[in-house]
């Protein structure tokens, strides 16, 4: 009696053991893939720091990059994507209004101040009748590279309509500028074309401008709109609290990938704390 109950103890520790090895039981076992959809820069740029990072932690952090502001939401909607790091909360609220998903906030990262920058003119002051600006043409956008636009004593909005600007409240516009109204990404590629363009960060970066030193004009940090437009991890409702999704933002958050930011993109992108 007394080997069969020794015995049954071992069989019970080697069967609890190979339960642990597996995580069936280990509830402090972390660690499996998180999926990001991302734009190229920087956030999938900032995102491959972070890889090595997690990998410590157990994590397989796989990052596809996107080129566009609609099929990142929508394979995180759906369920493909853990989670997207490209969008500020605005333009997030307004995608779920058009479109009925569900995608909420699950950390500030960073934020990219908008700037205005060279075209075939390198000086406001210079601005002529007729001349040309290019803005993006998303909601969000539009509106924040039209304040921008009035800060420098271009045009003038309405009064209050602030973060909801479109090209219809414009009240005076003294030297007739045609605002040229494009997608996002196609902005960039008309620099040659127009007397300015103005940018977001991100495809600022892209196109080899730096905010500092190439911008002509630029949204200070401590504008509205540089603290509304956080960009942010976004994830489908109810996912913000998985452990995934809290360790990927608290990399992100880290003094290490602050750090990286801070001396890689010359003001162009600032940690959010």
């Amino acid at each position: 009696m007394k080997k069969k109950f020794i015995a049954g103890i071992l069989t019970a520790s080697l069967a609890l053991g190979v339960l642990t090895a597996c995580g069936g039981t280990d509830e402090s076992a972390q660690g499996g893939v998180i999926t990001v959809a991302a734009s190229a820069t920087p956030h999938a740029e900032i995102l491959e720091q972070v890889k090595p990072i997690l990998a410590d932690q157990g994590w397989d952090l796989q990052v596809t990059v996107f080129n566009d502001y609609v099929q990142p939401n929508q394979v995180v909607e759906s369920g493909e994507f853990d989670a997207n790091y490209f969008q500020h909360i605005p333009y997030l609220d307004s995608f779920n209004e058009e479109h009925g998903t569900h995608l909420v906030n699950a950390g500030g990262i960073h934020y990219e101040p908008f700037g205005i920058y060279p075209g075939t003119k390198s000086d406001l002051a210079t601005l002529e009748k007729g001349d040309v600006i290019a803005v993006p043409n998303d909601t969000t956008n539009e509106a924040r590279a039209l304040l921008l636009l009035q800060d420098n004593g271009i045009i003038t909005l309405k009064d209050g309509v602030g973060l909801e600007a479109t090209t219809r409240d414009i009240v005076d516009n003294p030297k007739e500028i045609e605002i040229q109204e494009l997608e996002a990404a196609q902005v960039p590629r008309v620099k040659d074309e127009v007397a300015f363009v103005v940018l977001n960060g991100n495809y600022a970066l892209e196109a080899g401008f730096s905010v500092s030193k190439d911008s002509v004009a630029y949204e200070q940090s401590d504008s509205e709109a540089a603290q509304t437009y956080v960009n942010v991890i976004a994830v489908k409702e109810g996912n913000e609290g998985s452990d995934a999704v809290k360790a990927l933002v608290d990399v992100l958050k880290s003094d290490e990938i602050t750090e990286y930011i801070n001396n890689t993109y010359d003001g162009g992108v600032i940690p959010f704390k």
